[in-house]
C-alpha cells in the first residue's frame, strides 16, 4: 500500500505541474482552451509515469499504459489541429466573461487546477491495473476489446464530423451521417467505453481491492454527459441551429441506437 500510494501521489504531481506550466502559457496566450489541448497529456502521462515508475510492471500494465498513451496521442493531436488558429474556444470565452475581472488569476484554480485534479482521478484505473498480479485471463480480453473499441470509435466520430465541417456546402447543417446517425455524441460515447474497459483491466489485475478505481469511469462519464460534454454542448444549440431539434427527437445522446422515425 505505501508503494501505491507514492504512485498515486507521483501521478497527482505530474498532473499538477503540467497543469501549473499550461496556466502559465494561457496567461502569456490569453486562451484559457489550452486546457483542452493539454488534458489528454495529463492522464496519458500519468500512465506512463506508473509504468516506468512502478518496480514490475507486467503485461497487463504496460498493455494499460499504451492504451492510455495511444488514446491520449490521437486525442491531443486531434484537438490541437483542431483548434489551431481559431483563438480562445467560446466556452471559455463565455467563462472569462462570467469571471471577470481577473479571470487570469481565477482560471488557476477554476480551469486548470480543477483538471489537474480531473485528470489524475480518471487515470485511477491505470495505476490500479499496473499495481495488479494476477495472471492475464478474459476479463482482460473484454477489457481491452472495450477501450480499443472506444478509441477506433471516437476517432472515426471525430473524423467523420472533421471531414462534414471542412465542406462549405454543409454551412449550418446538422451532422447526422456515419456513427453521428446512431447518437448524437459517438466521440463522448467511445471516450466512456476507453474507461471502462481499462477499468475492467484493471479488475481483472486485482480484483476487488481495484473496485475504488470505478471512480475513473463513472466520473468520464458523469463529465461527458452532463458536465463539459452533451448538456454543455446542447444547452443552446436549438437556438444556433433549429434543425438541432429534430436530430434530438430522432437520435440517441449517447449510448448508439438505431435512428427513431422524426415526428415531424
Amino acid at each position: 500500500m505505501p508503494a501505491l500510494m507514492r504512485m498515486a501521489l507521483e501521478g497527482l504531481a505530474w498532473c499538477t505541474s503540467l497543469g501549473l506550466l499550461t496556466w502559465v502559457a494561457s496567461l502569456a496566450r490569453q486562451d484559457a482552451s489550452l486546457a483542452d489541448r493539454v488534458w489528454p497529456a495529463l492522464i496519458g502521462g500519468a500512465g506512463l509515469l506508473y509504468a516506468l515508475r512502478w518496480p514490475a510492471a507486467d503485461a497487463r500494465g504496460l498493455c494499460m499504459a499504451a492504451l492510455g498513451f495511444a488514446w491520449a496521442l490521437r486525442l491531443g493531436i486531434f484537438i490541437t489541429l483542431r483548434n489551431r488558429g481559431h483563438g480562445e474556444d467560446r466556452r471559455y470565452r463565455e467563462m472569462r466573461g462570467r469571471n471577470a475581472p481577473h479571470f487570469g488569476l481565477k482560471s488557476l484554480y477554476l480551469v486548470f487546477g480543477l483538471q489537474a485534479l480531473l485528470a489524475w482521478i480518471v487515470s485511477a484505473p491505470l495505476l490500479a491495473g499496473i499495481a495488479g498480479g494476477r495472471a492475464w485471463n478474459w476479463v482482460d480480453d473484454a477489457g481491452m476489446s472495450v477501450a480499443v473499441s472506444g478509441i477506433v470509435f471516437e476517432a472515426i466520430g471525430d473524423a467523420q464530423l472533421s471531414r462534414f465541417k471542412s465542406d462549405p456546402a454543409h454551412a449550418g447543417q446538422v451532422m447526422d451521417r456515419g456513427l453521428w446517425r446512431f447518437t448524437r455524441h459517438p466521440n463522448y460515447f467511445g471516450e466512456a467505453c476507453v474507461w471502462w474497459g481499462l477499468w475492467f483491466m484493471a479488475m481483472a489485475g486485482a480484483g476487488w481491492t481495484a473496485a475504488w478505481s470505478v471512480v475513473s469511469p463513472a466520473l468520464m462519464t458523469l463529465l461527458l454527459i452532463k458536465v463539459s460534454g452533451v448538456g454543455l454542448l446542447e444547452e443552446n444549440i436549438g437556438e444556433r441551429r433549429p434543425a438541432y431539434h429534430d436530430y434530438i427527437a430522432r437520435t440517441n445522446a449517447f449510448v448508439p441506437g438505431p435512428p427513431r422515425r422524426s415526428r415531424r
